[in-house]
C-alpha cells in the first residue's frame, strides 16, 4: 500500500510539471517577501524602479553576461549549474493560442525577445533536506506520505539573462508585464509540440534591479493543478527571468509556495 501511495504521488507531481523543469526535478514557497527579505502585501503591483525605463542602454557582451550569471556558491543552500541542451526549447518551438500571451511563454522558458544580443541560462535547485530516520518499510502510510512530500520539497528555478541594446530591454520587460495582464484569465501554450494549459496568472510582490515583477501561474493537466512562480527583473539593458516549480506544492494540487527571493536577490546583486 505504501509503495502505491508513493508511486501515485510521484506520478501526480511529475504529470503537472513543465517539460523543462521536469528534467531538473526540483523549492521553497507564497510571495509576501521581497528579494531583499522584507515583507510585502500579497497581490500588490510588482515593480521597483530607479532609472528611466526608456534610457538607452549598451548591451552586455557574452563574456560580461557570463560574469553576471549565477555560479555555484552564489546562492546559499542551492545548487547552481549551467542549463544544458536538454533544458533548451528553441523559440520557434514556443507558441500560444493567444498571440498576446507569447511573451509569457518566452519568459517561462528564458527565450529572448527582439533585440537580444546575448543569452545565458542557469538551473538553480534547493539543496535537499536531511533524509528520514526510518526506512520506508518501517513507516506508517502517513509517515511514508510525509517523507515523500519532504523529499519533493525542492524548488527548481530556470534563470535566464538576456542582454538587450538600446531600449529593447525596457520594451521586452514592458511587453511581458502587459502580456501577464492581458492573459490573466489563462491561455494554452504549445511547447515543443506539447500543449500546456495555464488557467490563471496573478500578480505577486517582488523588488530588485531597476524594475521587477512577479506572478503565480497555475497550470492544469487532467484536472490536477500546479503553481509556478515567474519573476522578471531588469537592470539597465539586461532582463532576467526566473521560472520556479516546487514538486511538493504540485502534489498538493495547487498549494502555494513563495517566490525564490534568495535566488532573485543573488542575481540582482551580480547584475549590480
Amino acid at each position: 500500500m505504501r509503495a502505491t501511495v508513493v508511486r501515485r504521488t510521484a506520478l501526480a507531481a511529475c504529470a503537472v510539471s513543465l517539460t523543462l523543469l521536469a528534467t531538473a526535478c526540483g523549492g521553497s514557497s507564497d510571495a509576501d517577501t521581497d528579494a531583499g527579505g522584507g515583507k510585502n502585501g500579497k497581490g500588490a503591483a510588482t515593480s521597483g524602479s530607479s532609472s528611466d525605463p526608456k534610457t538607452s542602454a549598451k548591451a552586455l557582451s557574452t563574456a560580461e553576461l557570463e560574469t553576471a550569471s549565477l555560479k555555484q556558491g552564489d546562492v546559499e543552500g542551492h545548487k547552481v549549474a549551467e542549463a544544458g541542451p536538454d533544458d533548451e526549447v528553441p523559440a520557434d518551438g514556443l507558441k500560444a493560442d493567444k498571440a498576446t500571451c507569447l511573451p509569457v511563454v518566452h519568459a517561462m522558458y528564458g527565450a529572448a525577445e527582439a533585440g537580444s544580443k546575448a543569452t545565458t541560462k542557469r538551473k538553480v535547485i534547493t539543496d535537499p533536506k536531511a533524509g528520514a530516520k526510518k526506512s520506508l518499510k518501517d513507516m506508517t502510510d502517513g509517515e511514508a506520505e510525509g517523507a515523500l512530500k519532504a523529499a519533493f520539497d525542492l524548488t527548481s528555478t530556470l534563470v535566464a539573462l538576456n542582454a538587450y541594446e538600446g531600449t529593447a530591454g525596457p520594451d521586452a520587460f514592458a511587453g511581458l508585464k502587459k502580456a501577464a495582464v492581458d492573459c490573466a484569465g489563462g491561455f494554452t501554450a504549445t511547447v515543443a509540440g506539447t500543449k500546456q494549459k495555464i488557467v490563471s496568472i496573478t500578480e505577486e510582490k517582488v523588488t530588485g534591479g531597476d524594475e521587477a515583477a512577479a506572478w503565480t501561474l497555475i497550470q492544469e493537466d487532467e484536472g490536477a493543478k500546479a503553481p509556478f512562480k515567474l519573476v522578471a527583473l531588469r537592470k539597465e539593458g539586461t532582463v532576467a527571468t526566473f521560472l520556479s516549480f516546487n514538486l511538493a506544492a504540485g502534489q498538493d494540487g495547487g498549494a502555494k509556495f513563495t517566490v525564490p527571493t534568495e535566488v532573485v536577490a543573488a542575481q540582482a546583486k551580480k547584475l549590480g
